[in-house]
C-alpha cells in the first residue's frame, strides 16, 4: 500500500496537522521538525495528494494558463516565466490552448472549474463578458498578460504597446528612414494590434511624414503572414526603405521573403521587429527588435496571482518597460 500522511506523522513523531503544515509551508513548527518530516517523506516515498491537501487548505495548488497559440515562441517565453515562479511556490500549471478566435475558451474554463484551479492567467486575449461571468462564478482571481480589461479590479501585466511602436518608428526615422511600412497584427485586434498602429501613425505625424495607407498592411503576428505581407508591399510600394513588423515572427518572415527576392538586409531593406524573442537573436542577420521582457512578465503574473490566492487581497495592473535591442537589420541612410 502507498504510505499515508498518518504514516509520516507516526514515524516523525508529530501530529498529522504538523505534517500538513510542513507540506503546505504554513509555518508553526521548528526547522528541526520540518527537516525530520521531510526526511521521513523521502525515506518512505510518501506522495502528497493534491485533492487531500485541497480539503485542508481549500486549495489545489494549481493555476490555469490560457493562450491563443501555445506553440508560438511568444507564449513559450511567457509560460517559462510563469511556470518558474509557480514551481518555486509549489504550484502546478495547467496549460490551455484556446485557439486564435477563442472557440475553445469556454470549454477550457469549464475544465479548469472542474479541476478546481486556484487562479487563472489569461494571456493575449480579450477577456469577454461571458468569460468573466464563468470566472466570477468560480470565485478565483485572474491576472491578464498582454491584455487589459474594462474592469479596473482585474490586474494585468503588459507594456505600453502604443509607446513601444512609436519608439520603433522613431528609431527608424532617426536612422534616416522616411518610407517606412508597417506590418500590423489583425485589423480586429484591439488589445495589441490597434495600439501599435496608433504608435506608428503618431510617430509619422511627429516627424511630418504623410501617412500613405499603402504602407500599412495587416498580418496575424505569425511568420507566414510576414512573408505574405512583405511581398504585397514590394508590389505596391517598392520604394520603401524600412519595415516595422508588429511581431518578431512576422519580421523573420520579412527576412525570409527578402532573401527569396534577392534583397539584402539591411543594405536593401531595413527591418525592426517586436517582442524580443530569443529566436530574434538566432536568425541571420540578427534582428533589431522592440523587446518585451516576456519571461519576466510571466513571472510577475504568477507572483501577483499567487499573492492574490494566498492573501485574498486585490492587486493593481503593471506596465513594464520595453527597450530597443539593436542588432544588424537596420542601416543608417546617408
Amino acid at each position: 500500500m502507498n504510505p499515508t500522511i498518518k504514516d509520516v506523522a507516526k514515524m516523525a513523531n508529530v501530529s498529522i496537522a504538523t505534517v500538513s503544515r510542513v507540506l503546505n509551508n504554513l509555518g508553526g513548527y521548528t526547522d528541526k521538525t520540518r527537516q525530520r518530516v521531510n526526511e521521513v517523506i523521502k525515506e518512505i516515498g510518501y506522495q502528497p495528494n493534491a485533492i487531500a491537501r485541497g480539503l485542508i487548505n481549500k486549495r489545489t495548488q494549481t493555476i490555469g494558463v490560457l493562450f491563443p497559440n501555445v506553440s508560438s515562441s511568444f507564449s513559450s517565453e511567457i509560460l517559462q516565466g510563469a511556470e518558474d515562479f509557480a514551481h518555486g511556490r509549489n504550484y502546478s500549471i495547467v496549460v490551455c490552448n484556446t485557439d486564435d478566435d477563442g472557440k475553445r475558451t469556454m470549454k477550457y474554463l469549464q475544465l479548469l472549474r472542474e479541476k478546481q484551479v486556484d487562479g487563472i492567467i489569461f494571456s493575449s486575449s480579450e477577456l469577454r463578458d461571458e468569460y468573466l461571468e464563468v470566472i466570477g462564478n468560480m470565485k478565483i482571481p485572474v491576472v491578464l498578460i498582454s491584455s487589459q480589461s474594462n474592469d479596473p479590479a482585474i490586474p494585468y501585466v503588459r507594456i505600453d504597446d502604443s509607446q513601444a511602436a512609436y519608439d520603433a518608428v522613431d528609431y527608424l526615422v532617426a536612422k534616416g528612414h522616411r518610407k517606412i511600412a508597417m506590418i500590423s497584427g489583425g485589423k480586429e485586434d484591439v488589445l495589441t494590434g490597434a495600439p501599435r498602429v496608433q504608435g506608428y501613425l503618431r510617430a509619422l505625424q511627429k516627424h511630418g511624414i504623410p501617412f500613405d495607407e499603402r504602407y500599412l498592411v495587416y498580418g496575424d503576428f505569425r511568420f507566414e503572414s510576414g512573408c505574405r505581407e512583405f511581398e504585397k508591399l514590394l508590389r505596391t510600394v517598392p520604394d520603401l526603405t524600412a519595415v516595422f513588423a508588429a511581431s518578431d515572427e512576422m519580421a523573420i518572415g520579412v527576412l525570409s521573403a527578402a532573401y527569396k527576392h534577392g534583397l539584402k538586409v539591411p543594405d536593401d531593406i531595413s527591418v525592426i521587429g517586436f517582442d524580443g524573442l530569443q529566436l530574434s537573436s538566432m536568425v541571420v542577420p540578427p534582428l533589431t527588435t522592440v523587446r518585451q521582457p516576456l519571461v519576466e512578465m510571466g513571472q510577475m503574473a504568477s507572483e501577483i496571482l499567487i499573492q492574490m490566492i494566498e492573501t485574498g487581497q486585490t492587486a493593481t495592473g503593471q506596465i513594464v518597460a520595453h527597450s530597443i535591442v539593436e542588432r544588424q537589420t537596420v542601416r543608417t541612410l546617408a
